[in-house]
């Protein structure tokens, strides 16, 4: 199939594009250029500004691909700028179980289906990050409801590639005796492993593995941990100690309730989630020999 990705240059993005490739698919990968790949001459290239509806009407009018794979929109308007323009039997946009308001255990994808929640036209900077990400849904459900779209929703993507370092934020103050504040420290919360949500968006650009009927799909690995349990096996093989302190650093998942991810959906597909307790002390040992 002709696959369109916009972004995928970076972090999941890279075990995404390599997995499409591995499939026989012609990729051909939309950035603004200023960020070398690895993938040399097994993907075409496209230059554009993916913020800009103007230069997304320039560089992608008239291209017609079997799949849209959409990674850095995150707004109603960036929608709107794909949709218009794009030509596609699938779009698939990277969406995030901050949609959800509020997550909980066992959170499931038909708790938000954007219809219900009235939808504004906006940029991504007029407001939060999870709202935002809730009007490009509602654009999707309620303007683009007669295309074949998949709106994905991750919780925390982590792994050895993660630039965020949300997670390597928790080690570095253990070993270096740097206090954090942290609101959460017993909540049980979900996650999922950088190179799997690569695979499963590769998994849902193949028509075979998916019905048109389905629109929203939660992915994370299997389990919850809690910050408490991740500071405590640092603690056990560092020999430092966690440093909680109200006037410390705030930490990066703080406002997070304790939830899982319901990944029934996607069982049900055909694809298996990793079991978190596999490998996260794996990445936290990872991040303590740095």
């Amino acid at each position: 199939m002709k696959i369109l990705v916009i972004g995928g240059t970076r972090f999941f993005g890279i075990p995404m594009v390599r997995e499409l490739l591995l499939k026989g698919h012609q990729v051909t990968i939309a950035t603004r250029g200023k960020t070398q790949d690895i993938f040399g001459d097994s993907v075409k290239r496209i230059t554009l500004e993916r913020t800009e509806p103007e230069s997304m009407r320039n560089a992608l009018a008239d291209k017609v691909y079997d799949v849209v794979i959409d990674k850095i929109a995150y707004c109603s308007i960036d929608i709107k700028s794909a949709l218009d323009v794009i030509d596609c039997q699938k779009y698939i946009y990277m969406s995030t179980t901050a949609v959800y308001h509020p997550k909980h255990i066992n959170t499931k994808e038909e708790e938000f289906d954007g219809v219900s929640e009235e939808l504004i036209w906006c940029n991504r900077s007029e407001f939060s990050y999870d709202k935002v990400k809730r009007q490009a849904e509602c654009a999707l459900c309620q303007v683009y409801g007669d295309r074949n779209w998949i709106a994905v929703r991750y919780p925390f993507v982590i792994g050895k590639d993660d630039y965020t370092n949300r997670l390597r934020f928790y080690v570095e103050h253990v070993i270096n005796s740097a206090p954090m504040y942290i609101d959460n420290l017993n909540c049980q919360m979900g996650f999922i492993r950088s190179d799997e949500a690569g695979r499963f968006l590769a998994f849902l650009a193949d028509r075979e593995n998916v019905t048109d009927n389905i629109s929203a799909i939660n992915g994370s690995s299997m389990g919850t941990i809690s910050l408490k349990e991740i500071l405590d096996y640092v603690e056990k093989r560092t020999g430092k100690k966690a440093i909680l302190d109200p006037a410390g650093e705030a930490a990066p998942y703080n406002g997070e309730t304790e939830y899982s991810i319901n990944t029934e959906r996607a069982q049900k597909m055909g694809f298996q989630f990793s079991n978190l307790y596999d490998w996260i002390y794996d990445l936290l040992d990872y991040y303590i020999d740095m």
